[in-house]
């Protein structure tokens, strides 16, 4: 991304992510390079929310690279780093629960 990403902005690079997202569907990875970007406003915020989204619905953990300065400080005060960050939530699933531990039956019971 370069440029600024604001409210002129921000539905270009979230249509992006989606045809990408789209077009190669085992894609288990989705970089986003930020070492270009100059500024993100706060519907920046929201497509990066939005392509999170997207992404996780596919399966795919979104990269944030290259972050400037500005950008890492937004996301650190409005706690969306980790969260943008993070893996997809049923691989999150999957990679918590420990091995063998799955029990069927009532609850209670051993």
């Amino acid at each position: 991304m370069s440029g600024a990403l604001d409210h002129q902005s921000a539905g270009e690079p979230t249509s992006g992510a989606e045809r990408v997202l789209a077009r190669w569907p085992a894609l288990t990875d989705l970089p986003l390079d930020f070492g270009r970007l100059t500024l993100c406003g706060s519907m920046g915020l929201s497509a990066l929310l939005m392509i999170h989204r997207r992404a996780a619905e596919a399966g795919a953990r979104l990269h944030l690279d290259r972050r400037p300065f500005f950008l890492e400080r937004l996301l650190v005060l409005t706690c969306t780093l980790d969260h943008l960050t993070a893996p997809p939530a049923r691989q999150h699933r999957q990679a918590q629960a420990p091995q063998g531990s799955v029990k069927t039956g009532k609850a209670g019971e051993s």
